[in-house]
């Protein structure tokens, strides 16, 4: 007897496997792709009242990956404005279960009080301080006590010394086919300067792409996730999808 609901999703994962071959989607992606960081496409967006500086393609891949894992914890570097911080609250909101800790060096008094004052702040908390600061970091594990399912995400500073720092010290904390997911990485796909008049520490072979790429080759207990690149193929954060396998 046929399965509609396993044939609708083997066709959808056998759509998405071949995505990586098709020549003409691919060029299309990565013209966009570059167009659209030059234009700061990711400011464009708000969730529930909050810039939330990301695209919408990777909240619809963290929105999967949220609902499949329902962490108990969701750990994020870099707050910004919070948008991202409040969007990762409301879904596990609506699940009924989680909490989200962002950390940034930096929480500035307007954003915190955004933030403090939104409905899904209940499912927040926060820390000002360098995210590699052992300090920072033993904090956050004080939160990761009795959390048996954790999902972080690195969106801080985007130099490969501080990405790689980033990912050595919170990598543990990542439960078993969860990820660890390394924002931005995009940079190592787009042309120097991209932005005139907008200066940044990283660029080309210094960004998070190679710090993971780095972290990769003496942590094997990660893996790219392509399916996640091919499905998306418009992401700030292409082979930043890591889960851990081991």
């Amino acid at each position: 007897m046929s399965n509609p609901i396993k044939e609708f999703i083997d066709q959808r994962n056998s759509r998405v496997a071949s995505n990586a071959t098709n020549e003409k989607l691919l060029a299309a992606a990565d013209a966009f792709n570059i167009e659209s960081n030059k234009a700061q496409y990711s400011y464009n967006f708000s969730w529930m009242g909050r810039p939330v500086i990301q695209y919408p393609q990777d909240m619809m891949a963290m929105q999967e990956i949220i609902w499949n894992l329902k962490p108990d914890l969701i750990i994020e570097t870099g707050i910004a404005h919070g948008g991202s911080l409040i969007y990762y609250a409301s879904l596990l909101e609506l699940i009924g279960h989680g909490e989200v800790l962002g950390i940034d060096i930096d929480i500035r008094k307007h954003n915190r009080d955004e933030i403090e004052n939104h409905p899904m702040f209940k499912r927040i908390k926060m820390i000002q301080g360098s995210s590699i600061e052992p300090a920072i970091v033993a904090e956050v594990a004080t939160h990761t006590i009795d959390k048996k399912q954790i999902l972080v995400l690195l969106d801080s500073n985007h130099t490969h010394e501080h990405v790689l720092a980033e990912l050595e010290m919170y990598s543990p904390f990542v439960s078993m086919n969860s990820y660890i997911i390394v924002y931005d990485t995009i940079v190592e796909n787009l042309p120097e300067n991209y932005l005139p008049g907008h200066a940044r520490p990283w660029g080309i072979g210094d960004n998070p792409m190679t710090a993971m790429h780095t972290f990769l080759e003496s942590n094997p207990q990660f893996e790219i996730d392509k399916s996640i690149n091919n499905k998306l193929l418009i992401s700030v954060a292409p082979d930043g999808y890591l889960k851990r396998i081991k």
